[in-house]
């Protein structure tokens, strides 16, 4: 296995991880802080709005190169 075949792999695992923790981190805070269903929903609204830019540009980034 190559390096680009190992970033390839690599990469989309640990950012998954990476929104996977920060998914965390936002529940941990609407818990703390006693945000309520619509505290807490707009706060993973906001992080969801993050997580499908990240997606909509990695398609777009593989409908361009094809």
């Amino acid at each position: 296995m190559d390096y680009e075949q190992f970033e390839a792999i690599a990469m989309p695992l640990m950012i998954f991880g990476l929104v996977a923790f920060m998914g965390f981190i936002v529940w941990d805070l609407a818990k703390k802080s006693q945000a309520g269903r619509w505290g807490t929903a707009v706060l993973f609204f906001a992080l969801g709005l993050g997580v499908l830019a990240f997606v909509i540009k990695e398609v777009l980034i593989m409908v361009v190169e094809h």
